[in-house]
């Protein structure tokens, strides 16, 4: 019988004994559309035929037939590592209302979760996709659309929550190693952590939760992630805020938007996060984006409301450059 439990996240997930994986949420996808839906066209693409992984280009209608250079948006998208993907709803209607509004071209990249595929997969598989963006810099890449319409003199990398954790780690890595042949820089010009999920064993000051049973499951999640890192939550993947032993100063790009919600459990890591890189030796700008009243990615939760459309309106901002 394959229906003894061995481990119960939800509702997330449930872990049977046999090794199969249930996801109770997030699993739900839509396809592109050549259709245009909210002035925005879609298409997806494979990135790395070895592992069977896609990503979702994202085109402004009116740039189709034109060769006019947009700014170019990478997403990475949430879930813990555990859940949801590029083609889910969720992030179809997201990322059409973040390019219709910043007028850019965007890819959303899907990558392996864990359990099935540990910490570090996730990341190794965003970086494939971050180099496979970077291979069409001289517009001789796999997809004309970029080649077009991608101005790489204007990247932005960005995500919520476990793909905001990813965004800060792909501009750390990209710092250290070369996206594509020539470039004098990391490529990348600016970064946004939407709610991002940073952890630590210890709260960050006393505004943090002290619940042991909301902590516990935090821990739970990213045991569940990262199953044989021997630090736990001092891990330097998730520990970024609190541990003396993460350098952030080495961030590859030159502005930051950090956006939190005040009701959300991360809230004051991301708070922390903020200080930390005006404090490092970073050359760079930081700026926080606050949401009042509001808990963990709930633009994602409620796109329609007023909140979320002021949350979409700063993320578009701050990719045109908006002060």
């Amino acid at each position: 019988m394959d229906s003894e439990i061995a481990a119960d996240f939800s509702p997330m997930l449930i872990i049977y004994k046999s090794g199969r994986v249930e996801r109770l949420m997030g699993e739900t996808t839509v396809p592109p559309s050549s259709i245009p839906q909210n002035g925005v066209v879609s298409k997806d693409v494979v990135y790395s035929p070895h592992d069977n992984l896609s990503l979702r280009v994202y085109l402004p209608e009116k740039a189709a037939e034109t060769r006019e250079k947009l700014p170019l948006l990478v997403y990475f998208h949430g879930g813990g590592f555990v859940i949801e993907t590029a083609f889910s709803p969720t992030y179809q209607t997201f990322l059409k209302a973040a390019v219709s509004a910043s007028d850019c071209v965007a890819v959303s990249v899907d990558y392996r979760r864990a359990p099935e595929h540990p910490i570090p997969t996730s990341y190794d598989d965003s970086w494939t996709a971050l180099k496979w963006v970077f291979s069409h810099v001289a517009g001789y890449g796999q997809e004309d659309w970029l080649n077009k319409h991608a101005d790489f003199s204007k990247v932005f990398i960005a995500g919520d929550s476990a793909g905001a954790n990813i965004t800060h780690h792909m501009a750390m890595r990209a710092a250290k190693e070369t996206l594509s042949p020539g470039l004098n820089d990391s490529g990348i010009s600016g970064i946004i952590l939407v709610h991002p999920y940073f952890w630590s064993k210890t709260p960050l000051d006393d505004k943090e939760t002290t619940d042991v049973a909301r902590r516990t499951w935090l821990e739970s999640v990213w045991k569940l992630a990262n199953p044989t890192s021997k630090d736990g939550l001092d891990d330097p993947y998730i520990n970024v805020v609190q541990s003396e032993l993460v350098d952030i100063s080495g961030l590859g790009c030159g502005r930051v938007l950090v956006m939190v919600a005040e009701k959300d459990t991360l809230c004051r890591q991301g708070w922390g996060y903020a200080a930390k890189l005006d404090k490092s030796r970073w050359n760079g700008e930081v700026e926080v984006m606050e949401t009042k009243g509001e808990t963990h990615v709930f633009h994602l939760k409620d796109p329609s409301s007023e909140k979320a459309h002021e949350l979409v309106h700063r993320f578009a901002g701050f990719i045109m450059g908006d002060k």
